[in-house]
């Protein structure tokens, strides 16, 4: 799984942040996949207790409703990049947390403080068993500023809101006009959400490589992310 280069320091950590559609975590699993490292994606995290919401019927938008629950699920979350999982309460929701109705409720239940609590717990105690191992890559919106501040290796990936559209809107198999314009703007009203926040706003974290993705491919996102582990892995 590993390529030539450079040895990787032990339980090495990669925290990468950005926005939506910018290809986290195609980049994150690729990059995890030819260093040989785990992938957690707590964007799935995120999906996988606001599904649990909305199937026990809690108002999404009642942030003291959320708050009340928050507690409830439990969450597993698989770490091979090749396969990466997550299961709520026993129950394997990978395609589930993808659907629309998810999707669009997302944004409120991850800004009330006692879910991004019960997840911090969670996404540290992953990413401290990682640290005994190989180590580990992680993608979100808070990984660099907030969960694992003291990564050696911190990246925020971003790129133009009309490549996100696209590459969003071919993820969901519908790239006419309107679609791409629907999913637009709804990508950016997430950054709106995410970067406004008062908890663990989506931010450049300090010392984080900026990485915009517009003009590459991502076979080239992912070089490049491996070559700067690599290079840092190597002295950490």
């Amino acid at each position: 799984m590993t390529t030539p280069g450079a040895p990787l320091a032990h339980g090495l950590v990669l925290a990468v942040d950005g926005t939506s559609g910018s290809g986290k975590s195609s980049t994150c699993r690729g990059a995890a996949e030819r260093l040989g490292l785990a992938y957690l994606d707590t964007g799935a995290q995120f999906r996988a207790v606001t599904w649990w919401m909305l199937e026990h019927g809690v108002d999404v938008h009642d942030p003291d409703a959320v708050a009340a629950r928050a507690g409830e699920p439990t969450l597993v979350s698989g770490t091979d990049p090749l396969n990466p999982t997550i299961h709520v309460d026993g129950v394997d929701v990978a395609v589930e947390i993808r659907t629309q109705r998810v999707t669009d409720a997302v944004s409120p239940v991850s800004t009330v403080p006692a879910v991004r609590a019960r997840l911090l717990e969670l996404q540290r105690q992953i990413i401290a068993e990682a640290r005994e191992g190989a180590g580990i890559v992680v993608e979100g919106r808070d990984i660099g500023s907030v969960v694992a501040p003291d990564a050696p290796v911190k990246l925020y990936l971003t790129a133009d809101p009309e490549a996100r559209a696209a590459r969003r809107a071919a993820e969901q198999g519908s790239a006419d006009a309107a679609a791409l314009a629907a999913t637009r703007a709804s990508l950016l009203d997430r950054d709106r959400i995410d970067s406004g926040r008062a908890t663990a706003p989506l931010t450049l974290a300090e010392g984080a490589v900026h990485l915009d993705t517009t003009p590459f491919s991502l076979d080239e996102v992912v070089a490049q992310v491996v070559a700067l582990a690599e290079a840092v892995g190597a002295g950490a």
